[in-house]
C-alpha cells in the first residue's frame, strides 16, 4: 500500500529515487519559482536599485531615498534564495533517511521557516509598493527594475505560502502514519490461558490411601438449631 511506502511525504529508504517524478512533483516546482522570484528581487535591487541625483554625489535607494527599504529586501532575498536551494537539498537526502524522527525535524523546519518567510515577504511587498509611491523625484530611476521588485515581491508571497501549505501536508501526513503504524498484537489463539495468565490450584478433597485424610474446607452443621446428640458421661 502507498501508506506503508511513504513517511512524511517521501518514499522510504531503500525504495529507489525516481528523478523525474522528484523534478515533476508540485513541492519541486514551486521551490524552484520561489528561488528564480528571489534572484530577481535581490538582483534587480542590487544592479538598478541605488542612483544618485544631480545634486548628490552619493547614491541613494530609489524607494523614497530609504536605503533600509533597499537592504530589507536584498537581506530577505538573498536568505531566501540560499534556504531554496538548502531544501531543495533536503528534500533529496529525505530520500534516503529512513529514520522517522530525523524526518519530522527536517519537516518541521521546513513549515517553520516557509510560514515566516510568507510573511517577511508581505512585509517587503507592503514596504516596497508604500516607498515607491511615496517618491517624489522619479527622474533617472529605472522604473522596470522597481516594478520587478514589488511585483516579484508579491509573487513570492504566493510561492512561500505554497510551501508552507505542502509543509502542512507532510507534516500531518507524516504523523498520521505513525499513529496508524502501531497495531496490538495477535491473541494467541493455540493456548487456553493468556501467557501472563497462570490458572490458580485447589486442594484436592478425595483420600490417596487410607491413613491420608484431608479435611473438607467447610463442614456443614446439620443442626441449625444448634443441639447436638451428644451427652456428656456422669461420674
Amino acid at each position: 500500500m502507498e501508506s506503508r511506502s511513504v513517511a512524511y511525504g517521501a518514499s522510504l529508504a531503500g525504495a529507489g529515487f525516481d528523478h523525474v517524478k522528484f523534478i515533476k512533483q508540485p513541492q519541486t516546482v514551486v521551490r524552484f519559482l520561489s528561488w528564480v522570484f528571489a534572484i530577481v528581487v535581490f538582483s534587480s535591487i542590487t544592479a538598478e536599485g541605488y542612483v544618485n541625483s544631480t545634486d548628490e554625489a552619493e547614491v541613494r535607494c530609489v524607494f523614497n531615498r530609504n536605503d533600509g527599504a533597499c537592504h530589507y529586501g536584498v537581506g530577505i532575498g538573498v536568505i531566501a534564495f540560499l534556504a531554496c536551494v538548502g531544501f531543495l537539498l533536503a528534500d533529496v537526502i529525505l530520500q534516503q533517511i529512513s529514520n522517522a524522527q530525523e524526518r519530522k525535524y527536517i519537516v518541521m523546519a521546513d513549515l517553520a521557516f516557509s510560514g515566516c518567510w510568507t510573511f517577511l515577504w508581505f512585509v517587503c511587498f507592503c514596504l516596497m509598493a508604500d516607498q515607491w509611491s511615496k517618491t517624489s523625484d522619479r527622474s533617472g530611476i529605472p522604473t522596470d527594475a522597481v516594478h520587478a521588485v514589488i511585483a516579484f515581491s508579491f509573487f513570492s508571497i504566493a510561492s512561500w505560502g505554497a510551501l508552507t501549505y505542502f509543509a502542512v501536508v507532510r507534516f500531518r501526513q507524516g504523523v498520521e502514519e505513525v499513529t496508524q503504524s502501531y497495531t496490538d498484537p495477535p491473541p494467541d489463539l493455540s493456548s487456553p490461558y493468556p501467557s501472563t495468565y497462570t490458572p490458580p490450584t485447589y486442594p484436592s478433597f478425595q483420600n490417596t490411601g487410607p491413613d491420608i485424610y484431608q479435611q473438607p474446607p467447610f463442614i456443614p452443621n446439620p443442626n441449625p438449631s444448634g443441639q447436638t446428640s451428644y451427652q456428656p458421661p456422669v461420674y
